[in-house]
């Protein structure tokens, strides 16, 4: 049976901006009541309010980390109090990420996105499994990513948290089968808005590229599509399939491949830090004026 929007109850987190905001707006638009958690609540009271409300389900804020037990908590509290204790949808949205060389980065980075990336949303989902039973086609939706499906440099600890949240959804999926709870993954490339707003102990200057990456609301369009379908597993993008399906494949080639574009992203890095160097201290002698390498 497809999954409907219309007076459904949701749950949707990471909601104040990106796929996570695109996807509120979506289903409240189709007629949804969606529970809206993010860290700042604030944004979501400012777009809501302006919203058109024709066929408008609602939105209520949440304000609060979903790493924070007790938000998780006022959720359920929430579902219980305001909609019977039933649970329609829950959107496991809410992410960060970090660019950089594993050797150079501290344990506390590796820590932090797996607590926020996979912890967290593990235990929200326990939290409400009682009220997703008693949903109508309920549906949980793990948004994930490619990096989930095939590991790239300087992204280890991203990559490792998806790769927690591919495996657990599977698992996930078969166990709740005959509950009649579907498990969809939803796997982009990574988006602009997701990862780059949310990256923590990483050099502002650090760049990474993404192939055929999407914006969050055609995303969002796409998570919502497979949720109607009550699909298991989508990968979106071009590139997002040929990086997967690529690995499947060859993943030697894809190993060589991968370790020569990290070289190659290095010496940029390293490039573009000298001259941004010498851009701001041009008074310093180089190497060639130095009197003292004659």
């Amino acid at each position: 049976m497809p999954w409907k929007a219309k007076d459904s109850v949701a749950v949707v987190t990471g909601a104040s901006s990106g796929i996570g905001k695109c996807l509120t707006q979506l289903l409240a638009d189709n007629g949804c009541h969606v529970i809206a958690v993010a860290r700042r609540a604030e944004r979501i009271c400012q777009w809501s309010a302006s919203h058109d409300h024709t066929k408008f389900g609602g939105v209520t804020p949440l304000a609060g980390d979903i790493t924070d037990k007790d938000v998780r908590l006022a959720v359920r509290s929430m579902i219980e109090t305001h909609h019977a204790g039933k649970l329609d949808l829950l959107v496991n949205n809410a992410g960060i990420g970090g660019i950089g060389k594993f050797a150079d980065a501290t344990p506390d980075r590796l820590r932090q996105i797996m607590e926020v990336n996979f912890f967290a949303p593990v235990e929200l989902t326990r939290n409400l499994l009682p009220a997703l039973h008693r949903g109508s086609s309920p549906v949980i939706c793990n948004i994930s990513s490619v990096l989930g499906h095939r590991a790239v440099p300087d992204k280890s600890e991203y990559c490792a948290s998806k790769f927690a949240m591919h495996g657990w959804s599977d698992s996930l999926r078969a166990e709740l089968a005959s509950a009649g709870i579907q498990v969809t993954l939803v796997s982009p490339s990574t988006t602009k808005s997701e990862f780059f707003d949310s990256l923590i102990q990483t050099d502002p200057n650090q760049s990474s590229s993404s192939l055929g990456h999407w914006s969050p609301q055609r995303v969002a369009d796409r998570a919502y599509r497979a949720i109607r379908k009550r699909r298991s597993e989508v990968i979106l993008s071009w590139g997002g399939k040929t990086l997967v399906y690529a690995d499947r494949l060859a993943p030697s080639l894809m190993n060589a491949i991968l370790a020569q574009r990290s070289d190659k992203q290095r010496s940029d890095k390293q490039r573009s830090d000298k001259q941004r160097s010498d851009k701001q201290h041009p008074d310093k002698p180089t190497d060639a004026s130095n009197p003292d390498n004659h």
